[in-house]
Order: C-alpha cells, then structure tokens, then sequence
C-alpha cells in the first residue's frame, strides 16, 4: 500500500544520494559520502520547502567540506526530472530544502482513487497475530462509563492494528468465578429471602452489591420459582443464584456491546480455567520452575525475585532495583482455594502458549498499574517472555459533565452511570467519537451537553457534517451543472496551487502514518485528532476555493479533491465505528 510521505521521503534521500555522486564523478565532492546518515524531515513552515534533508551538515566531517559547499555542489548536480519535487534550495547552515510538484500532489489523489477502502493500510504487523483483550467487565452489574471507554478504545485500536497489517482477535473475559461471584450470588440470595421473609427478616450482606439490579434479578427468581429454595443448602442455593444471575447478565452485557458497535471473537470464561484444571496445571509449572514456596500453609510465587530479574534485564541498576519495594504474591491461599492473580497467570499461559498469540494487548483501567510487571514477570517465569508478547494499555478515568457540573449516580442503579443509560441520552456515534477523543492515559471529561450539541463545537458533529456537506457539494454540482467527479488520472494537479488546496492534499497524505502510528503507540485516539484536522482543512479550502461557475480544468481538480477527502473522512470514521451521513 501506498504511504506517500514515506515515498517523497524516500526520494528525496534517492534524489540527494544520486546529486553526490554525480558530484563526486565530477570532482566537485570527494568520495565517502554514500555512508552519510541524514535526516529528513518536513519543516513546521512550508516556506522553508515541504522536505528538508541534513546530508550537507551529516556530510561534513566526512567529506572534509564545509556544509554549505556540500550542499551547493549536490544542488549543482540536483536532476529533479520525473520525480516528486520541483525545485530544491539551500537554507540554513546547510539544509536541502525540496518543495513538492504536481506529479506528487496527483499521485496522492490516485492513490486514494486506487486502494478504494482499504487506503491508510500496510503490511508492518507481517500478518502476525494479535489478541486484543477489552472491558472484561464482572457480569455482576450493568456496565458503566468506564467500560465504555475501554470498549471503543479496544475496539478501536484492533481496527487500526488490523489496518496495520496485524491478524487480529477481540476478546472479553468474562470473571465468572472467585470472590466477586461469590459476593454476587450472596446479594442475590439475600434479596430473594427478604422477598420471602421481608427486609427485617434476613440480613443483607455489608459488602454486598446494592443496585437495583440485584434486587431485579431476586424478584425474577422469586418469580420463577416461588419459595422452593428456602429451605435447600446454602451453598446449594448460592450456587443456583449465581448461574442464574450469570445467565442474564452476560446475555444483557453482549446486548449492550452490540448496540456499541462491539463484537468479540470469544467470550472467554475464567470458570473454564478452573473446571479444566489449567490453574492447577500453571501453579505447577511454576513450581517445576523454582518459582514457589510455601508459607504459612499457603503457596507463594517468588514475584521479588523475578522483578528483579525483570528489571534487570531492562536496564536498571542493581542500587535501583535494591530500592524498589518488591513483594511476593500468594498463588494459593492457605483454604486451598486460589487467588484471581493465579488464575490470571493462567490465562495469558493459554493466550501465549496454548493459543500462540504474537502479541497480547490488554485494556486495563489505570488503577491496575501495579499489577502490569508483576504478570509480565510470572509470565517469563513461564519462558513465555510476557515482558515484550503482554501490552498493557492503562486506561484514565472518565468524568460525566451536564450543565458543567459532574455526573456520578445513575437514577436507576444508585451506582455510577450504565452504559445503556448513557446510549439513552446520547448516540452511538457521539460516545464512541468522545471516548476515543483522548490518549488513553489521559484523564478524559466527556461532556454531555456537548455531545447532543449540532454545531462545530461537537467534535463528531464537526468531522460528519464536513463529510455531509461534500456529499451536498458533489450532489448540487451534479444536478445544477453536470459537473460529474473525474477519475484521478484525468485531473491535472497543476491546477492545485493555493496554499488550502495544497495543505488538504497533504493531509490527505498523512493517514496511512497516521494509522501506523496509532497501532505502534497503541493510541487509536490519534484517529479522531486526524480527522477533526482533516475536516478543519477542507472547511478551510471550502470557504477558500469557489467551485461553481470556475473553469473546468480548475472545477475538475477541486471536485477530485473534495470527493478524495469525502473517501478518507468515511475511512477513518468507519476506523471508529461511526457513521459517515450523507445528509445532516
């Protein structure tokens, strides 16, 4: 796929290699410049040229020339015929400054006509396999906005590292076991006796879940099967109370992901873990390893040792590493029973062992940030290398405005707001474009009045109204004049020569980096922030450059154009999982 940053980059590196040595031929530059590492960068001010090489001042310690001397002798022997650039100046203490030609600004207009949707693509992830894990929210209530924010960026950086050449799996994983279902079922329970025996009459748990979901679910049972487990085991009843539960929640959690526009690969259980005996297989092997001991009827994971080990390896000293407060972690608890950091290990062994996943990237919210090297850790306990194969991303929190005041209750739950709550008040499109609207770990404050607002303030409203608005351009011009939108090889970009036409098509240029640098940094808000540019530029050339009533060659070149940024704004906005309207 075509990256034509890249390719005028790479040309001005082939251009100024070819320039030396045809001065060195010539006798006006001595040999060994072939070996010259320069930079290429493209200036903030295009006034200074749109690529700027340092080969004259990389150049000079081992050409024995002054900097500007180099640069005037491979300007003297520049043939710029045929390529990107028109012309080519020195600047500075010696910089080559290359400014782009039409041939480079029609290429860019081809290359989007040619890829069609799959332009921005590349092959950097070589086909490699990569699970995307996100939200994992416990099945023991409604999600709430911090799962929804985890859920778009997920979803969304495993679209842009699909688009990056990477072989991609979603996955949620679904903590169906442990102390928290456990505390579930026992809410549940405890509601379903009070229905039986009234609140005064059974007790509920201090540490119990409140929400009026609980106290849904309790009546549904009641409903279904009256008193009849009143009197049964408790162990017995809390077992059934949790199933049931479990058996409707996590349908309603899949149901409100849809409607979010998320759709997994696998739902994975972590009962499936235990009921295997997979946890009890890695706890094992770790112990094989020399990794265990037990302590106070309990077994340990020596997780000092291996941070320290972990650390090590990645550069810090031993002093700093001595300084560091490092702590074992129990695997198994002295009741037999083991621990959630257990069943964790356990988890990424299946996700890089079993399942043979590359790469393994994990959306946490940022309080999790003291378990991220402690698994990595364990996971090279295991050779598994989890240093390098596990990416965590730490997720910030979310702060619900109205009327500039924080949000925090929902009226149904008495808990924090519900994400179908949320895609009550607002649309799908807008929550998915705000949630993604941030680096991951930076706080984000989403705005709800904002959000419904029609107007440029509201980022997506900003993006799709400019995607709207060239669809009507391209419609109107079509009805009123005929004027019908060519193909790229019949526009001549010559014709594209103020500074807002020649700014669009060079943002038009910069998606495929900037869906690579997404995937490599693993922030898929970089997507939001290049369309809301993108859109700002055509705005920009709109206002700048009439269309109606100009000459055709003129008319051609500017129909191509705005008709190549309507193809990108619906690329990227399809990248988010938001809708590209037509109409607005």
């Amino acid at each position: 796929m075509m990256n034509m940053i890249q390719s005028a980059k790479d040309q001005v590196a082939a251009l100024t290699l070819a320039a030396y040595e045809r001065a060195a031929a010539a006798g006006a530059l001595p040999a060994g410049g072939e070996d010259v590492k320069a930079t290429i960068e493209i200036p903030k001010d295009t006034g200074h040229g749109d690529y700027a090489s340092s080969f004259a001042m990389a150049g000079a310690k081992a050409l024995r020339k002054a900097p500007r001397q180099i640069a005037q002798a491979v300007v003297d022997h520049m043939d710029l015929e045929g390529s990107y650039f028109q012309k080519v100046e020195i600047a500075g203490p010696g910089f080559l400054n290359f400014t782009l030609g039409p041939k480079w600004y029609g290429d860019v207009l081809s290359a989007v006509e040619d890829e069609g949707p799959d332009y921005g693509s590349s092959d950097e992830g070589g086909g490699r396999t990569v699970m995307v894990e996100f939200v994992s929210a416990n099945p023991t209530g409604p999600m709430h906005m911090g799962n929804a924010r985890g859920g778009v960026l997920g979803d969304t950086l495993a679209n842009v590292l699909a688009r990056d050449g990477w072989k991609v799996w979603k996955e949620f994983y679904v903590n169906d076991a442990g102390n928290q279902i456990d505390k579930f079922a026992r809410s549940i329970y405890a509601r379903y006796m009070q229905l039986i025996l009234g609140e005064e009459g059974y007790p509920f748990p201090e540490d119990g879940y409140h929400g009026e979901d609980i106290k849904e679910l309790a009546r549904a049972f009641y409903e279904e099967s009256g008193s009849d487990h009143k009197n049964e085991p408790e162990e017995d009843a809390l077992f059934t109370m949790a199933q049931f539960g479990l058996e409707r929640n996590i349908p309603k959690m899949e149901e409100d992901l849809k409607k979010y526009g998320i759709e997994y690969d696998q739902w994975f259980l972590e009962s499936s873990l235990h009921s295997s005996g997979y946890v009890v297989e890695t706890v094992q092997l770790l112990t094989d390893k020399g990794w265990t001991y037990e302590k106070d009827g309990a077994l340990w994971l020596k997780t000092a040792e291996l941070l320290k080990q972990k650390y090590l390896a990645e550069g810090k000293s031993q002093e700093q590493v001595d300084k560091l407060d490092l702590k074992d972690d129990v695997l198994r608890r002295a009741n037999g029973f083991y621990t959630y950091f257990a069943a964790d290990i356990a988890y990424h062994r299946n996700k890089l062992e079993e399942r043979k996943f590359d790469l393994v990237i994990n959306i946490w919210g940022a309080d999790h940030h003291g378990h991220v090297a402690r698994l990595q850790a364990a996971l090279d306990g295991l050779g598994l290398d989890g240093s390098h194969r596990l990416v965590i991303v730490l997720m910030q929190l979310v702060n619900l405005l109205q009327d500039g005041k924080p949000v925090k209750m929902s009226k149904r739950t008495g808990k924090a707001i519900a994400l179908h709550d949320l895609l009550d008040e607002i649309s799908v499109d807008a929550a998915r474009y705000y949630f993604n609207n941030r680096t991951p770990s930076s706080p984000l404050d989403f705005d709800l009045d904002l959000a419904v607002r029609q107007d440029s303030e509201n980022p997506v409203y900003y993006v799709q109204y400019a995607h709207a608005r060239i669809c009507s351009l391209l419609a109107r011009l079509a009805e009123e004049d005929g004027a019908a939108v060519p193909a790229a090889g019949e526009v001549d970009a010559a014709l594209l020569v103020t500074a807002e036409e020649k700014a669009l098509v060079k943002s038009l240029a910069q998606y495929p980096e900037e869906i690579h640098l997404a995937a490599r940094d693993y922030d898929p808000s970089r997507i939001d922030r290049y369309l809301t540019a993108l859109a700002g530029d055509f705005h920009r050339f709109y206002n700048a450059c009439r269309l109606k009533g100009e000459e055709p060659g003129t008319l051609a070149a500017r129909l191509k154009l705005a008709d190549t940024v309507r193809a990108v704004l619906e690329n990227g906005l399809g990248l988010l999982g938001v809708t590209a309207p037509e109409k607005m």
